[in-house]
């Protein structure tokens, strides 16, 4: 049975993060690294941002290079069924027993999948393997169909027609965007993609995916169908906790950590999207973005190799599609108060207050340079709205 002082389950950012934290305060301590992934760890918002818009980027600057930089051993392809907590030892699908001193969990999420899908005809995008299959096929003219208008259906949406393909974005909302932007900002993000010749359909849901011979057809809860070579399901995610679950660990919209990131029980933390954690601006949340994942997975490392500090960083999350960049920090939603304000260069900036008037959340339109200033403003939270929106000029 193979032990380890530092057993990490999850092979994505969030590992490599951990490893090198790790060796930053422990330079001999052994690491495991059990992924169900048939990838070594790598970046992740490559496969849909810059591996399609940058030509100078190829695949060989994706992996994380995690082994020869921290020494950890990487076993891929492997599933972890159970955690026994007493005995300090995991198990896996295929019978292995290993053990450990520390465990991390770094298990990310799911993609949610439709419930009337026939199998193979929907790509779940998440994985490089996702991403190899989707670039194999994105030759010009073929017919994409993606269900969902959130941060994979959008940047994938972008890149394909970028490859010269037909693409129909499906929507449940009535404007791209619509879910986190003021409608002025959504209206125009949404220009971007019929401009570049996305079609957009609006207020509809795939209810049926179902393969015709070589023709995938999505049927719409309209009653109507369109037709597609290939169609890409972006849904949104659930955390994966089954682990954490059957361990008897706190489990609350993900697993529940402390300001070290520590779970319930002290040997096992938790990190990255399937962490949720007391963050010091924005209360206890569970954030999936790779700002998150890098500094959380780094602060988890060094937490579990001795470091007393509390992880205090609020992550950002950003997107970027046809040249067309922003950032934010907190929540993002426009059934809220929403004041709108630029900054001294011009760059729309929409923040978000709460029912008492404090802000909650910020978007910076194209605005680098300002997300201080943006956590700040949630940190200090005045109700003055001059001040407000002064504070991001």
């Amino acid at each position: 049975m193979k032990n380890y002082k530092y057993l990490i389950i999850g092979g994505g950012m969030v590992s490599d993060d951990a490893a090198r934290g790790i060796r930053e305060l422990d330079d001999s301590g052994t690491i495991g690294i059990l992924s169900a992934d048939v990838d070594a760890p790598y970046s992740r918002p490559a496969l849909t941002k810059k591996l399609w818009t940058d030509p100078s980027f190829s695949w060989d600057q994706v992996p994380l290079g995690t082994q020869d930089a921290t020494g950890a051993d990487l076993d891929l392809e492997t599933e972890v069924t159970s955690i026994d907590r007493e005995e300090h030892q995991v198990r896996t699908a295929d019978g292995q027993t290993v053990g450990y001193q520390r465990l991390l969990l770094a298990t990310g999420v799911h993609p949610r999948e439709l419930d009337r899908a026939e199998d193979d005809a929907v790509i779940y995008f998440r994985s490089a393997r996702d991403y190899h299959r989707v670039r194999h096929l994105a030759t010009p003219g073929r017919r994409f169909v993606i269900v969902g208008g959130g941060y994979i259906g959008s940047e994938l949406a972008a890149a394909l027609i970028g490859q010269q393909c037909e693409v129909t974005l499906i929507l449940p909302g009535q404007t791209l965007g619509g879910s986190m932007f003021p409608a002025d900002i959504a209206a125009g993000y949404q220009r971007l993609f019929t401009d570049a010749g996305v079609k957009i359909l609006p207020g509809r849901q795939a209810s049926v995916i179902a393969r015709n011979g070589r023709t995938t057809v999505v049927t719409l809860n309209d009653g109507s169908s369109l037709d597609a070579d290939t169609v890409i399901a972006g849904l949104g995610t659930v955390p994966a906790t089954e682990l954490a679950e059957s361990a008897d660990l706190k489990v609350d919209d993900g697993v529940v950590v402390d300001a070290h990131l520590r779970t319930s029980d002290p040997s096992i933390w938790a990190a990255g999207d399937v962490a949720c954690y007391p963050d010091a601006i924005l209360g206890r949340t569970r954030v999936e973005h790779v700002d998150s994942a890098r500094k959380m997975g780094h602060a988890v490392g060094r937490s579990m190799a001795g470091d007393p500090e509390p992880y205090t960083y609020t992550p950002y999350f950003y997107s970027v599609v046809f040249g067309v960049g922003w950032q934010a920090v907190g929540t993002l939603d426009p059934s809220m108060d929403v004041l709108e304000t630029q900054t001294g260069d011009g760059k729309p900036v929409a923040i978000y207050l709460n029912s008492a008037g404090e802000p909650v959340g910020v978007l910076l339109w194209q605005a680098e340079g300002r997300l201080d200033a943006a956590r700040a403003l949630l940190a200090r939270r005045p109700t003055d709205r001059q001040e407000i929106a002064r504070s991001i000029q």
